[in-house]
């Protein structure tokens, strides 16, 4: 029903099988659409059947709008034709991977609004069977992206040193945070008093590595980051046991992956 217009409802639920295949294949609009929820039935009943894997629906909807966006980029012609000089691009699997035992991964993300410039960030720490130890989310006002990207950075390695972990992965999925933070002799960037905290907290007795991700594999930390601009402002505490949360999580834990077209190096 997610990729159904209302007015064909009838025709979609009612027509003889060879007349329904032969009709939406030959659409000239829908026909993409629907070949990638076929394909993408097939490969999901592949998947509980040999493998065991369990697909919800929401993850299922969400995995066929990634790969409608993927499709349609691939088959943009005047792109292909006109540009011909663009980078090449490999399309892969994104997904959260957990990390080695004795270790923690926090991943954390920032959120403003474009219109009101409303900010907000939130994180959350897991093991590396995925299980959740502790999550956060900021109502951090009116700021830029980068210092909300940032914040939730720095509060969420103070939950971590705070919380007792001594073996800590930083994830983020903006690029411009992870160089900044790694770029700690620049004393005169506009977001200095905040990197010099972070600088701060790297000097306890603790392993720290901070790497950047794909969005694909940062939701939980987009979830919460989103949840940050419901709450008043400051710091809050969110529980793992939140339905929605555990709902992210568990697709993590599941190893359900987006496709995404990254950059070729080289």
């Amino acid at each position: 029903m997610q990729f159904i217009q209302p007015s064909d409802h009838q025709l979609f639920f009612s027509t003889h099988l060879q007349d329904w295949i032969l009709y939406h294949v030959r659409q000239e609009i829908t026909s993409l659409e629907f070949g990638i929820v076929c394909w993408s039935l097939w490969r999901t009943r592949n998947d509980r059947v040999f493998a065991g894997k369990i697909t919800t629906s929401a993850a299922f909807i969400q995995r066929v709008r990634a790969w409608i966006n993927v499709v349609q980029n691939a088959l943009d012609k005047d792109r292909l034709i006109h540009q011909p000089s663009l980078p090449i691009r490999t399309e892969v699997e994104i997904s959260w991977k957990p990390p080695p035992p004795e270790w923690v991964t926090l991943n954390s993300d920032g959120s403003v609004h474009t219109n009101s410039g409303h900010a907000a960030a939130g994180g959350l720490i897991r093991d590396h069977t995925g299980r959740c130890l502790a999550t956060y989310a900021i109502n951090l006002g009116n700021c830029s992206i980068t210092r909300a990207e940032l914040r939730g950075a720095v509060e969420g390695l103070q939950l971590a040193w705070d919380t007792g972990f001594r073996r800590v992965r930083v994830e983020l999925d903006s690029l411009c945070a992870v160089q900044l933070l790694g770029n700690l002799d620049e004393p005169d960037h506009q977001q200095a008093a905040i990197i010099q905290r972070f600088k701060e907290l790297l000097t306890h007795q603790w392993e720290v590595v901070v790497s950047h991700i794909f969005r694909e594999g940062n939701k939980c930390a987009d979830h919460l980051a989103s949840r940050g601009h419901l709450l008043p402002l400051g710091y809050h505490s969110i529980p793992c046991s939140d339905p929605t949360l555990c709902n992210f999580i568990m697709y993590d834990c599941q190893g359900l992956s987006e496709p995404r077209l990254v950059l070729n190096e080289g």
